[in-house]
């Protein structure tokens, strides 16, 4: 074949369905596992939802115009880690789970009822399964892998037929070739093998295949001499590779990409040799096709996705859309819906194209598992996907008979999910996979904490829009730079993800340095400016610090846990550090590991509580320099946390009545999660994902406003939410953004807020050579009055309510509340109302009056005077009434327009022309005022229209 001949699908496009089309409102949920999370039949589409050991499954087609409801297959105790449906039954599915079984399911036809126990169990393994795969010629015979296990499964005798040779590490992939004659694997020893299951348990060939050790896949061709790897070099970088198993010392080609972190799905489909490459947690797709002969492996065409990509999976062959010259269907998993691509090929849609559908493989399985295992190799035999030639055939495997129903486990397909009878669980049909305590499916709340006023049309407006928080347009700004410290050299980065880095009171800061020894730098807040060169005095701790905290009661005492296991108490002089300390006040010792964490107690003066790695809680009673209590064991409640294990943090919201968890969810994306503190046994009240980024969110709240500022070590981002202990339970406000990069954010008290600039909250933010504050401020108009909806008495933090002896002994006690109104200032709430501005009347009682020809006239004339008056500050204030008919905007009927009647005045008080409207067409009753589209403010003297607004004849205006 020449080199240079030119490939039929070079005119390739992808093309995403339209959202009609898509398979929306699931909670898609992806495991840590090698696994696509989801596959299809010609039927069905089998997924990972967010609930733990159970599938999401909806029918492949839509019927007609009935959105397609998605069911709930509870079939594991712990996380689905793969599933595979038989080449040969549309309805046979196949799932492996971390709880090391793998089990055979017999789905039905959709509108019934999911069976509840599955047809056959396999296993268990010594640990999860990883991968599995049917096997593609024979009926019964599947292929399992776990940990460094792979087994061979006759299904039908629920035992294995062989167990190939141990690997050296995780196996991460298993495939038969197409013929069903060997298995190929990945591992995690960088090892790509080939097995004849049938001949020895050995490797009968194997070779390096990437250098990196991270997520290698595999896939055949459409012969058993040719299969696709992908994987990441020793640059990180995701690689393609063409293998050829009578050469398997090295690679017939290979492509690299890009340094992405989501490993390589890679689809193939061995009829045509187009390979698709799907990365996880990307919002691409990549198209290539194979061609051994050559060898390469071609671009053909690549597709932007609307979402991140969760799992991917290939739609089989005979379930295309042959006619309209669809040669691939990859469905898309992401976090809220099921996206089918589609891939055609530009030629005349109604006929069949022979050279784009060659015969593809039946549904009818070649032979059975004991004949295969004693050598037999017929191969399934091939049909023609043209639609006038094409058998209407089915297969129903023995593995797993069909079960009739019985009348109360069906239902039919169009009984409403909420009529679902509870008691059924996971085998409702028509479940929703939407948990009710995600965000996604809150409703709106009126809790008065949203901000929003009682007023007819700000309930309308909340009822149309949903609650918003009073600081939804909080602004972040960082202070003049008089007030920075910067010079600021050697800081310790490497504190434990989940501590804040650095700690700050009223009066000066505790940053910990890099040099030898546990050294910590304390910087006075009240002495900004640059640093000398010369070297900082110092705290020597001569351990690496892990966390450090000041004393809320004590501004002089400050706490410094270290890897030695010991918390050292410092005492800093009233006049700042002047000189290198070595010898602390005193020193705690109990732990057997590394300090975890330090938190003073927020009422009770001198005790301290301490987490380690000894995996205990220490109580400290500093008085006394002793421990008083100790915490093993969850002996109160325990609940379900994050499914990341890569660090969280938590504190307490709403008044005591909620916990707020920041972390990490399987996928790494970090999430937050609200659970009610009464029942933390019964799951979140809510979670709600954010980004994907390595660092842990940590969380600083302020309990006056019930605002989180949320940040991570490396973010230049600040979240900012209103917490709420009932739905919508987080309203987001505006975000700080930053254009480098900080090292911690912490957030001082409140007593250090500008009250009379509306500054809610106030923090320091380090950067690699500086220390700057962030002032958080809402823009108010009047703002000469306390604005006391924002500002509620605030605690007496620096006041101790109990002494240690007492807290101990169980007493409880509550601190003092002061106000932050500065003398002289006068509630906003008490503050004298503005005389409302003259208001003009109805513009459309006043043109109901007039004839058509009069209104012309009127609104001419008014025209012309407005324009005429532009430039006289004598009138105090003018109305006039125009009618607009704005054009339709795209979409809309031809012909078709909206009219509005509009007025327009000027106020007395700011002379500027504002503009009512009274929209009688649309289905919003009433009149809206202020800064429409149209409207330009006009400040101090009148200066005419603005240059965009153009009268037409009639004051007719064109949009």
């Amino acid at each position: 074949m020449s080199r240079f001949k030119v490939s039929k699908f070079r005119h390739m496009e992808a093309r995403p369905s339209r959202r009609e089309a898509w398979i929306g409102d699931i909670r898609a949920g992806t495991t840590p596992s090698c696994g696509h999370h989801i596959k299809s039949s010609c039927h069905l589409i089998a997924f990972n939802s967010d609930r733990p050991g159970v599938l999401g499954i909806v029918p492949l087609d839509g019927q007609g115009e009935d959105k397609r409801q998605v069911a709930h297959l509870g079939c594991h105790s712990d996380l689905v880690t793969d599933l595979d449906f038989s080449p040969f039954d549309d309805f046979l599915l196949a799932t492996g789970s971390a709880d090391r079984t793998v089990k055979l399911w017999r789905l039905p036809a959709p509108g019934q009822a999911l069976p509840s126990v599955p047809g056959l169990v396999l296993g268990p393994e010594g640990v999860q399964v990883e991968v599995l795969q049917f096997h593609p010629t024979v009926d019964g015979v599947l292929v399992s892998a776990a940990g460094t296990a792979v087994k061979v499964w006759d299904v039908t005798k629920q035992q294995a037929l062989t167990e190939l040779a141990a690997h050296g590490d995780l196996v991460q992939g298993a495939v038969w070739s197409r013929d069903g004659a060997l298995v190929g694997t990945t591992c995690k020893d960088k090892q790509l093998r080939i097995f004849d299951p049938r001949a020895k348990p050995g490797a009968s060939q194997s070779t390096e295949a990437h250098k990196n050790s991270k997520d290698g896949w595999l896939v055949w061709t459409g012969t058993r001499e040719h299969l696709v790897s992908s994987g990441f070099n020793q640059m990180r970088e995701r690689e393609v590779k063409l293998w050829d198993t009578r050469h398997f010392s090295s690679a017939l080609t290979s492509i690299t990409l890009d340094t992405s972190p989501g490993s390589l799905m890679p689809l193939l489909d061995p009829d045509t040799g187009l390979l698709v490459l799907a990365g996880k947690g990307d919002s691409q797709l990549y198209c290539y096709e194979v061609t051994p002969q050559q060898p390469a492996l071609s671009p053909v065409t690549q597709c932007l996705l609307e979402s991140v990509l969760r799992g991917a999976a290939l739609v089989p062959r005979r379930a295309l859309a042959v006619m309209g010259c669809e040669v691939l269907r990859v469905l898309q998993l992401s976090d809220t819906a099921i996206v089918p691509v589609s891939y055609h090929v530009p030629r005349k849609a109604v006929e069949f194209h022979e050279d784009l559908f060659p015969d593809t493989a039946g549904c009818i399985p070649a032979s059975d598992p004991h004949a295969w295992w004693v050598g037999s190799n017929q191969q399934v035999q091939k049909v023609s996907l043209h639609p006038a030639r094409r058998p209407h055939l089915s297969f129903t495997s023995c593995l797993v008979p069909p079960a009739e129903p019985s009348p109360d486990q069906a239902q039919p397909a169009d009984t409403p999910a909420g009529d679902a009878d509870p008691s059924e669980g996971f085998s409702s049909p028509l479940s929703s996979l939407t948990s009710p305590s995600t965000p996604s499916s809150l409703g709106p709340s009126l809790s008065s904490t949203s901000g929003i006023g009682t007023s007819p049309s700000q309930r309308s407006l909340q009822s149309l829009l949903g609650p918003s928080s009073k600081f939804r347009h909080a602004q972040g700004t960082v202070l003049h730079r008089d007030s920075h410290i910067t010079n600021l050299k050697g800081l310790n980065l490497t504190t434990p993800g989940e501590s804040d880095g650095f700690c700050a009171n009223r009066l000066r800061v505790a940053v910990p340095l890099l040099s030898s020894g546990g050294q910590v730098a304390v910087l006075e807040l009240r002495k900004p400016g640059r640093l000398p060169d010369t070297a900082l005095p110092t705290m020597q701790n001569g351990a690496a610090v892990t966390d450090l905290a000041w004393d809320p009661f004590d501004p002089y005492r400050l706490a410094v846990g270290g890897e030695d296991a010991r918390i050292r108490l410092w005492r800093v002089p009233p006049e700042g550090l002047e000189e290198v300390l070595t010898t602390p006040e005193a020193v705690l010792t109990g732990h057997t590991e590394k300090i975890y964490s330090l938190r003073f107690h927020p009422l009770a003066a001198d005790v301290l509580a301490s987490s380690s790695y000894d995996l205990t809680i220490r109580i400290w009673d500093l008085k006394a320099r002793a421990e008083r209590l100790r915490l093993q064991g969850h002996r109160d409640q325990e609940g379900p946390g994050p499914e990341g294990a890569r660090g969280a943090r938590i504190v307490w919201v709403c008044d005591g009545h909620c916990l707020l968890v920041s972390g990490f969810d399987s996928r790494s994306e970090r999430q937050l999660l609200l659970y009610p503190a009464k029942a933390v046994a019964g799951g979140p009240l809510a979670v709600l994902g954010l980004d994907v980024a390595p660092s842990t969110l940590l969380p600083s709240y302020d309990p006056d406003t019930s605002l989180v500022l949320l940040t991570g070590k490396g973010d230049t981002r600040v979240f900012l939410y209103e917490l709420l202990p009932e739905a919508p339970f987080f309203l987001e406000c505006n975000s700080f953004t930053s254009p480098d990069p900080h090292k911690g954010f912490v957030l001082l008290p409140k007593t250090e807020c500008d009250v009379q600039e509306v500054e809610f909250a106030r923090c320091l933010r380090l950067r690699q050579t500086s220390l700057e504050p962030v002032a958080f401020r809402l823009p108010r108009v009047r703002k000469e009055f306390f604005q006391d909806d924002v500002f509620p008495d605030t605690a007496m933090s620096w006041e101790p309510v109990l002494s240690a002896k007492a807290w101990l002994g169980g007493a409880n006690g509550q601190p003092r509340l002061i106000s932050l109104q500065p003398p002289g200032m006068t509630p906003v709430s008490q503050a004298p109302r503005e005389a409302p501005a003259r208001r003009a009347p109805s513009s459309a009682l006043y043109l109901e009056e007039k004839s058509d020809e009069q209104k012309k006239e009127e609104v001419g004339r008014h025209g012309r005077g407005l324009t005429s008056m532009a430039h006289t500050e004598s009138w105090p204030y003018l109305t006039t009434a125009l009618r607009l008919s704005v054009q339709p905007r795209l979409g809309q009927e031809p012909g078709s327009h909206t009219s509005l009647d509009w007025a327009a005045y000027w106020g007395r008080p700011s002379r500027a022309l504002k503009w009512t409207h009274g929209a009688r067409d649309s289905g919003i009753q009433g009149r809206a005022e202020g800064g429409p589209p149209l409207a330009w403010p006009i400040p101090n003297r009148a200066k005419g229209l603005g240059p965009k607004c153009i009268w037409g004849p009639g004051a007719h205006l064109s949009i």
